[in-house]
């Protein structure tokens, strides 16, 4: 399992059991549930099953789960201080999701999260705390939290306030248990519960979704569901040193990529069958980890999206949707629709050929015939991932100089999704009549995720945050510098991010010296050649990079010169009140008007930001489902997870939180819930209820947010060096006028949807379409299907989704026949 040739173990070191025996059964531990590990490969979708599981068993399946990793690789002389720190860490609790989502609708008062997820050896709950407790301070400033609770069951939830549609309350005000009279029989007309906080049989619908539905699940606390690609892992430290093959694509996997998408072993091992998924590429640990296995846990709203990172976004089950769906529609049982949902939360895929494994594993098939789109080989949770490519504000396709391509055909959609080449890492893409792939430039250049998140990002430091950045130690500038200083000029290259570590004595920060890292292959990961400063890959042996200097994209002299870098990082207002730029007055950043301490880097770097305007989460009393966390109860209540609204064009500022200096930076719709239900007899009670309350309090939420969407000038071309080349070259990332006003008065709507004061770009309808009727009050018109995916009758993804429907519809002359009034 360990390359190093210092480390001597046998198996019964790490996994346990009877290294006396002489036969198989007797050495090996046994399960309390054979039938759920009935071959040596992970178990598709076991979620809470480790919880039951004997401390013993589950050490010999994998040392590395978090309940028994202090007997095998936190022992004394080993990764103890890893294994304390990965306890605590955010991928392990997740309370960053279940506190937002807590908060943003309304279920509980605390703005800092309360609840996250640990297990002791014998799977029961944990408490976890920091120590020593932090100060006021440290929770203002630094985002530490004092202790995480465990998840409260939700049958004793209460709510933390009453959504308008339950406002009137029942017809009845029913006893608990106790039949009322004067209902029809079977056809009790009491709504979801009673009115009033906190009373009888009413529960509050957010526990119930973080309980049962699939979002940010599962944690480190679990394997993972071992059903997709994109979906395969071990659980604990093994989650990521421990790589499978979960993505085909060379960007993403780097060598692992010849390993396929199917979690396939290629262990000389006899025993361990080399057709059966869920099995490890190999049984050994890796630190050089590809981004694919990051991928696996890190492509949720809660986990930060990711998939950005790699230039995906879900796919909006419309676009090449001709491709998706069966010809002729499909009526499924209820078990078949059961299945779907248990390996995937949205409700629409088993309207799509996608609800098929197969299928789904081989999408990328598809790629040769699509005309709009190109779909990515990882399927985490089930989904469909596509391509996000540059576009201008009309929605054209644009190549690397920034033109428009007039005709986009598949075979520049599939070149520009190949690999970039030796000589376009060096210099940057120039594939022409060929839109540009929005990648992010580290990726391009052949950086995974591990080279830029060091040990402390990954582990965690022993303290409890409850936001992402709020545990990261590195920034931009810990490597390429401030407009006033070379990272290279630093006798230290230190970590100055919200985690870095300080100095016990004076609290100043310190951080993590990066010169002392190395490669897999016992070279420094950062090393000073010359006036450079190059990195080389954790990956790739063979792979290394500058790393370019801010202060000397702003210098006229130097080779790495950028006019339009210069004039973003110099610009100011001097002392007569004219507009000057091209040098640091007085070598202080501070009064150029981008500064660090005003702005981050990512708010002008960034080329895109993606944002979620509507996730429907209807909520189904008579549906049986388990319960994804502790116990793994089997229980009736659950919710599905249909993301609505999916924009890759909307690009927002704002101030961003305490803890990352309040500097202006990229914001995104991160929670824009709309939630429905259906009552024990399965009648719909509500369909689209936005999360706002009698109160007025809204559960539709903005955040600030890392796109990791990075992009560069243009590229490093001879002739870019004449200013007339280079002004009419646009770059990958953000211009003046993006976020400054137009001397041609053009980008006004563009303002307004940059500072969030909103364009009326997206409305929210919802099912019914309110129609003023004079005097016969108001029609709710019915304008879209009930069920998801939720098409607009009539429209193009009606047709793809529900054919039937749609002829039909054809059949009435077009014209919305359903109508309820409302005198």
């Amino acid at each position: 399992m360990h390359i190093s040739t210092t480390v001597h173990l046998g198996c019964v070191d790490c996994h346990g059991g009877n290294a006396d025996c002489v036969d198989k059964q007797s050495a090996h531990v046994a399960s309390r549930f054979p039938d759920a590990w009935s071959t040596s490969a992970n178990p598709v979708r076991s979620y809470t099953l480790l919880n039951h599981e004997s401390p013993d068993f589950i050490r010999f399946v994998n040392p590395g789960d978090l309940r028994v990793a202090h007997l095998s690789c936190g022992v004394t002389g080993c990764h103890q201080q890893e294994t304390l720190q990965v306890h605590k860490s955010m991928m392990t609790h997740g309370c960053m999701l279940w506190g937002a989502a807590l908060y943003n609708n309304g279920a509980i008062p605390n703005k800092r999260p309360r609840y996250g997820e640990a297990y002791g050896m014998h799977g029961q709950p944990l408490r976890l705390q920091t120590v020593p407790t932090p100060t006021e301070e440290e929770i203002a400033k630094e985002g530490i939290v004092p202790f995480l609770e465990p998840l409260p069951r939700f049958e004793i939830t209460q709510p933390g306030n009453i959504l308008r549609i339950f406002e009137r309350g029942g017809r009845f005000n029913p006893e608990t248990g106790i039949p009322e009279i004067l209902e029809e029989p079977g056809r009790p007309r009491a709504r979801l519960s009673n009115r009033g906080l906190g009373t009888k049989n009413r529960t509050d619908p957010v526990f119930i979704g973080l309980q049962k539905t699939r979002l940010l699940d599962p944690t480190l606390n679990f394997f993972g569901t071992n059903d997709h690609p994109g979906d395969y892992r071990s659980s604990g430290c093994t989650a990521c040193h421990v790589v499978y093959a979960n993505d085909r694509s060379p960007v993403n996997s780097g060598p692992y990529a010849r390993f396929g998408n199917r979690g396939l072993s290629f262990s000389r091992d006899p025993m361990i069958p080399n057709d059966e998924p869920g099995h490890p590429i190999g049984h050994k640990f890796s630190v050089g980890i590809p981004s694919s296995q990051c991928i696996v846990c890190h492509v949720h709203p809660g986990t930060t999206v990711m998939n950005s990172y790699l230039g995906f976004m879900w796919w909006d089950n419309e676009t090449d949707g001709e491709h998706m769906y069966p010809r002729h529609q499909t009526h499924h049982t209820a078990e078949a629709i059961t299945a779907s949902q248990m390996r995937n939360p949205e409700e629409g895929a088993i309207r799509g050929k996608w609800s098929d494994p197969e299928f789904l594993a081989n999408v990328t098939d598809l790629n040769p015939k699509l005309q709009h789109t190109q779909f990515a080989d990882f399927h985490g949770h089930g989904w469909v991932f596509r391509a996000v490519f540059k576009k201008d504000r009309r929605g054209n396709l644009l190549d690397y100089k920034g033109d428009v391509i007039p005709y986009v055909d598949n075979e520049a959609l599939q070149r520009a999704m190949e690999a970039p080449t030796e000589e376009e890492i060096e210099i940057g893409k120039t594939r022409e009549n060929t839109p540009l792939h929005y990648m992010d430039i580290h990726l391009e250049k052949g950086m995974h995720c591990v080279d830029c998140h060091f040990r402390q990002d990954s582990h965690g430091n022993t303290k409890l945050y409850g936001e992402v950045r709020a545990a990261i130690e590195i920034t931009c500038t810990d490597c390429h510098g401030s407009v006033s200083e070379r990272a290279t000029d630093r006798r230290r290259l230190a970590t100055t991010g919200p985690a870095a570590r300080k100095n016990p004595d004076t609290g100043e920060k310190v951080g993590m010296n990066l010169f002392t890292l190395s490669t897999p292959w016992k070279k420094p990961r950062f090393e000073r050649v010359g006036d450079k400063l190059i990195q080389r890959s954790m990956v790739d042996p063979k792979l290394s990079w500058e790393i370019v200097q801010v202060r000397d994209t702003v210098d006229p002299a130097h080779d790495n010169y950028n006019m339009k870098s210069a004039l973003a990082k110099t610009v100011r207002f001097d002392d007569s009140g004219q507009i000057a730029w091209g040098n640091v007055p007085q070598n202080d950043p501070d009064q150029c008007a981008h500064a660090d301490s005003k702005m981050s880097c990512i708010a002008c770097h960034s080329s895109w930001n993606p944002s979620c305007y509507g996730c429907h989460l209807p909520q189904k009393a008579n549906k049986k489902m388990p319960s994804l966390h502790f116990e793994g109860d089997v229980s009736r209540n659950y919710v599905s997870y249909n993301f609505q609204t999916l924009r890759d064009d909307v690009y927002m500022l704002a101030h961003d939180g305490d803890v990352t200096g309040n500097r202006i930076g990229p914001a995104r719709s991160s929670c824009a819930i709309h939630v429905g239900s259906h009552n024990q007899n399965r009648e719909s009670i509500y369909v689209q209820q936005q999360t706002i309350s009698a109160e007025g309090l809204s559960g539709i939420a903005f955040s600030t947010n890392v796109p990791h969407t990075v992009r560069g000038g243009p590229p490093k071309i001879d002739d870019l060096r004449h200013p007339e080349v280079h002004r009419k070259l646009k770059s990958e990332t953000k211009n003046c006028t993006d976020c400054h006003l137009s001397e041609f008065n053009d980008n006004n709507a563009w303002m307004a949807q940059l500072l969030m004061q909103g364009t009326n770009a997206l409305n929210f309808i919802g099912r019914y379409c309110w129609v003023s009727a004079g005097e016969h009050g108001i029609e709710a018109v019915q304008v879209t299907e009930a069920s998801e995916p939720q098409a607009v009758i009539g429209s193009t993804l009606h047709e793809l989704a529900y054919p039937e429907e749609f002829h039909e519809h054809l059949r009435h002359g077009r014209e919305l026949e359903t109508a309820h009034e409302h005198p």
